[in-house]
C-alpha cells in the first residue's frame, strides 16, 4: 500500500505539508543561482545541514524518486500524483532534494534490464543518495557512432578484464560507481558485441582526468581502464553485467532515450540557470534597462521564447503520459533536439538583452557567459543535434534515405 492518499486533493495537502515540514524556508528562500546541488554520493559534501536533512526526509518516503516502486525506495506515485508532487514542489520554491545519474539514466534502466537482485542492490541506495554514478559511453573515436565502442572486455572466466578509455564522463572525478559500454566480442558486428557493465570507480587501475573547457568549468572527464579486474558477480546473483553480455546496445538505446528527453527537458524549464537568480524571463528583462524592453527586436524574441518554452513544456508533459503506456522511442531524439535548441535561442537573446555588460566574466551578469558557452555542449551531448536530425528523418518521418 502506497505512503500516501490516493485521493488526489489529499494527497496534495499531505504532500505540500511533507515540503513545509521537511524543506527549510532558508532553502526554499535562497536564490536559485546561490543554492548548491546535492549530488549524494560516498565524497559528497553537503553544503549544510539543512541540505542533507532535505535529501534524507524525501528518501524516507521515497520522493527522490517518485515514479520509481516502493521495493527499490521509490514512491510508488501515479502519473498524475506526480504532477501533483512537482507542481507542490515549484509552488513552494523547493530545491530538488537529489540529482544523480542514477536517478535520470541508470535506474530506468536496471527497472527495464536489471536482475531482481541487481534493483534490490543498487536502486535503494541511488535514492537515498548514498551512491553516486556517471556515465561511460563516449569514447575519442566513438562519439556520435557510439556502437563504435572499443574499450574491450576480456572473459578471464571470474573476472573480466577491461582496458581502454571513456570521454566526456561527466563528474566521474566525483562518481562511486561508473555504467559503462565495453567491447565483450570484437568478432561480432559493432552493436552486437556490446555489454552494459557496472564498474566500481575505486577498482585498481581506474583513473580520471579533468577537461577543462572554454566556459572555465570543467564537470567533464576523460576516464582511463588499465587492466582492471571487474568481477562477474558482486555478490550471489549480482552480476555486473546488466541484461545478456553482448546485448548491451539494448539497454544502451533505451537509456539514451531517457538521457535524451532529461536533456531537452531543459528546453522546457521556466528558468535559465542561475543567472535569472529564481525569476521568471520577463521579471529578468524587466529588470534591466528600459531601453531593453523599447526594442522590438529583443521584446518580440522574448515572446516567442515564452510562447515556445510553454509548449515545450507541454509537449513534455504529453510524453511524459505516453511513457507511462509505454515509452516515447524515438520521439526523445525530436525532444532532445528541440529542448536544446530552444535553450541557445535564450541564452542568444540574453547576451543581446545584456549586451557588452553581458559578455564581461565578472560583470553584474557575471554567470551568464559561461551559461552561454556552456549551452553550445547541450547540441553535442546525448547525441548531436544533427544525428538527432537523422533519426527523426529516418525512424520518425521514415523518410529515404537518398
Amino acid at each position: 500500500m502506497s505512503r500516501f492518499n490516493e485521493n488526489p486533493d489529499i494527497f496534495r495537502t499531505e504532500v505540500s505539508n511533507f515540503i513545509s515540514e521537511n524543506c527549510p524556508a532558508f532553502l526554499r528562500e535562497m536564490p536559485a543561482d546561490q543554492r548548491e546541488i546535492c549530488w549524494g554520493g560516498k565524497r559528497f559534501e553537503f553544503s549544510s545541514d539543512a541540505q542533507r536533512d532535505w535529501m534524507n526526509a524525501a528518501a524516507s518516503v521515497g520522493l527522490t524518486a517518485p515514479r520509481w516502486p516502493e521495493a527499490y525506495g521509490g514512491a510508488g506515485l501515479s502519473r498524475e500524483q506526480e504532477k501533483i508532487f512537482r507542481e507542490e514542489m515549484a509552488k513552494a520554491k523547493a530545491p530538488s532534494p537529489l540529482e544523480s545519474f542514477g536517478l535520470w539514466m541508470l535506474g530506468p534502466a536496471l527497472l527495464a534490464f536489471g536482475t531482481e537482485d541487481q534493483k534490490k542492490h543498487f536502486l535503494p541506495q541511488i535514492t537515498r543518495g548514498e551512491i553516486r554514478w556517471c556515465q561511460g559511453y563516449s569514447e575519442p573515436g566513438a562519439g556520435s557512432d557510439l556502437a563504435g565502442v572499443q574499450t574491450k572486455a576480456e572473459d578471464k572466466g571470474d573476472h573480466w578484464l577491461v582496458n581502454g578509455s571513456k570521454i566526456w564522463t561527466s563528474y566521474a572525478n566525483h562518481a562511486d560507481w561508473i555504467f559503462a559500454l565495453v567491447r565483450t566480442d570484437r568478432e561480432a558486428p559493432k552493436h552486437k558485441g556490446i555489454s552494459f557493465m557496472l564498474i566500481d570507480m575505486t577498482s585498481e587501475g581506474v583513473s580520471t582526468k579533468p577537461i577543462k573547457l572554454i566556459s572555465g568549468r570543467s564537470p567533464f572527464c576523460e576516464t582511463f581502464f588499465e587492466n582492471v579486474k571487474v568481477p562477474k558477480s558482486y555478490g550471489e546473483g549480482l552480476s555486473s553485467v546488466v541484461g545478456e553480455v553482448n546485448r548491451g546496445w539494448d539497454v544502451a538505446k533505451h537509456l539514451l532515450t531517457h538521457e535524451r528527453t532529461m536533456i531537452g527537458g531543459g528546453g522546457g524549464s521556466g528558468s535559465i540557470g542561475g543567472v535569472l537568480g529564481g525569476r521568471s524571463l520577463g521579471q529578468f528583462l524587466g529588470s534591466l534597462d528600459e531601453a531593453v524592453m523599447d526594442d522590438p527586436v529583443i521584446r518580440t524574441e522574448a515572446m516567442e521564447l515564452e510562447v515556445d518554452s510553454l509548449a515545450m513544456g507541454m509537449t513534455i508533459e504529453r510524453y511524459r503520459d505516453m511513457a507511462k503506456a509505454g515509452g516515447v522511442g524515438n520521439a526523445s531524439a525530436m525532444l532532445k533536439y528541440y529542448g536544446t535548441e530552444l535553450n541557445k535561442r535564450r541564452y542568444e537573446m540574453l547576451m543581446s538583452a545584456t549586451g557588452a555588460f553581458g559578455a564581461e566574466w565578472d560583470g553584474p551578469y557575471g554567470t551568464l557567459s559561461p551559461e552561454w558557452l556552456r549551452t553550445k555542449a547541450n547540441s553535442i551531448e546525448g547525441g548531436t543535434s544533427e544525428v538527432m536530425l537523422d533519426i527523426i528523418s529516418k525512424r520518425v518521418l521514415e523518410l529515404p534515405s537518398k
